[in-house]
């Protein structure tokens, strides 16, 4: 059933005029007296055993309509013109509710009274809208603009001024013959877009015209584009068959010359548009000039292996018939290949690989802090990572748990698979070899933490190589530290320890992408 303080807020978040006549209120199809009550209680009123008051309709109106005036000035005009005031303490509540800012408000009395509404029956020409926003009929510009389409396309006076003023100008053309093309002229005059060279009659035409364009935007203003499920897919912009299709042709032609055979040299440069691969150059070598004599002399008669030592010049202009010696055989030196160095995680792990007898270890270590403020010490690290449930370090006290130094945990992934993980507090002993197994870390914030690492301990350098997590309370303020480094902040909840999981399935997923990323040698 509809309530009148629900079709007030309705109307004024859509903003439809609210109609005002005979000492009622007109919402659509609905009317209730101006007088009538809603279900809004007025505040004060229905407690300690007092009855229950409720705002009028005419009131909040009122209200909605005033509402850029400040409250004194409203109730001293509400006083004057005796309509019932909204008191102070409703009104933030109140226009809070009308303009759709809150979806209900304490005040309303859901099991009030209320008065049933009016039918308003109104005829076809009865419109809820005020006769300002009616376009104006101006009568005198229609009849004028009559009159000049009438004086320029009627039959009035047609036959008797076509012969009127007409002088024969040849044999050919006499007065009937130009009476005749007059009258034809002016009888296609109608089909013709452009009439007639003047003022009246063009600005008559032109205002027309504007007022047929000023229909025109008026409709297409109130247009809106009909779009559903399908049309949002659609893209008229870009056309999806000429990348796709190229994309499926180079990796067609890409798969079929890997199970293609290599063709001939000379086959390739047969055919037309296809380009031949350019042959390697090959690196120089002392030791085999011997192969490009030909090459070197360009055609002439040259032993580049003859010496003219203790010869006369006489001997070394003619050619000398001294009898060639013959080359000295060298042997061929063959160049010592290049050293490629491998990076420097790779080269640790080729190290210990190399080392005989020696097994390299792959399993990833965790550093947490060894601070007693820390969430996560020694004493719960296993309940947090492995079992995902926050015990706090008081409890493991109590129940007397002992500290370690290093706890091995066990992550259960889907599968019933475990993988070992390595957690320890004190990283000054961790050798070479070691740091590079280790892939996350737990901060507290403070830059001396990191006092003894690799990379001179710079916080910003250690955390771009390492996975970095701080753990904290979701109402504790963040460390200024925390904010500017890159560091994954895990929030948990004082006493909503069902909520645990969740948060700590994070740090898993964030570890997994590091070591994707930067440690995929090691066990995960």
């Amino acid at each position: 059933m509809a309530d009148p303080l629900s079709l007030l807020r309705q109307y004024s978040m859509q903003r439809k005029q609210i109609i005002e006549r005979d000492n009622n209120i007109i919402f659509g199809e609905f009317s209730w007296p101006k007088t009538v009550k809603t279900n809004y209680v007025i505040y004060g009123k229905g407690k300690d055993g007092t009855t229950k008051e409720y705002y009028t309709l005419e009131c909040l109106l009122y209200l909605l309509k005033n509402i850029a005036l400040q409250h004194p000035v409203y109730v001293r005009q509400a006083v004057s013109e005796d309509v019932p005031l909204v008191r102070r303490p409703d009104r933030k509540d109140l226009l809070a509710y009308l303009r759709g800012e809150t979806l209900s408000s304490a005040s309303i009395d859901k099991s009030a009274p209320l008065e049933m509404p009016t039918q308003v029956k109104r005829n076809a020409d009865d419109t809820l809208e005020g006769p300002s926003k009616k376009p104006r009929y101006d009568e005198s510009a229609s009849k004028k603009l009559k009159d000049q389409l009438a004086m320029k396309y009627g039959h009035k006076g047609e036959g008797s001024s076509l012969g009127t003023n007409l002088k024969q100008l040849s044999d050919e053309l006499t007065t009937n013959k130009i009476a005749e093309i007059k009258k034809k002229v002016m009888s296609h005059r109608r089909t013709r877009i452009k009439g007639e060279t003047g003022e009246d009659g063009d600005r008559g035409l032109a205002s027309f015209a504007d007022m047929e364009s000023d229909k025109t935007k008026e409709i297409r203003s109130r247009e809106r584009q009909w779009r559903t499920r399908i049309t949002v897919l659609q893209s008229n912009g870009k056309m999806f068959n000429k990348n796709v299709f190229a994309i499926l042709s180079s990796v067609k032609a890409r798969e079929e010359g890997r199970n293609s055979k290599p063709m001939d040299q000379h086959a390739m440069s047969m055919r037309p548009g296809l380009r031949v691969p350019a042959q390697p150059q090959v690196p120089y070598n002392r030791y085999v000039q011997e192969n490009y004599r030909a090459a070197d002399t360009e055609g002439f008669n040259i032993d580049t292996t003859r010496t003219y030592t203790d010869q006369s010049l006489k001997s070394m202009m003619t050619g000398g018939a001294n009898p060639k010696r013959a080359p000295i055989p060298h042997p061929q030196v063959p160049r010592p290949a290049p050293v490629v160095k491998p990076a420097p995680q790779v080269a640790a792990v080729q190290q210990q690989q190399q080392k005989p007898g020696k097994k390299v270890s792959k399993t990833p270590i965790i550093i947490i802090p060894a601070a007693p403020k820390s969430l996560i010490t020694m004493y719960n690290a296993m309940d947090i990572l492995q079992d995902l449930k926050f015990v706090s370090t008081e409890e493991k006290r109590a129940a007397g748990t002992k500290r370690e130094n290093d706890v091995l945990i066990q992550r259960r992934k889907e599968g019933g698979l475990t993988v070992p993980y390595r957690v320890l507090d004190n990283p000054g002993r961790l050798t070479n070899a070691e740091w590079d197994r280790v892939v996350g870390v737990f901060v507290m914030g403070q830059a001396w933490q990191f006092k003894g690492w690799p990379h001179d301990g710079r916080p910003v350098d250690i955390l771009s190589r390492i996975a970095g997590f701080h753990v904290k309370w979701d109402e504790v303020n963040l460390e200024k530290n925390i904010a500017n480094w890159a560091v994954t902040v895990i929030p948990l909840s004082r006493t909503k320890r069902h909520l645990d999981r969740a948060a700590l399935l994070t740090f898993w997923e964030k570890l997994d992408r590091h070591m994707v990323k930067n440690k995929q040698h090691l066990r995960f």
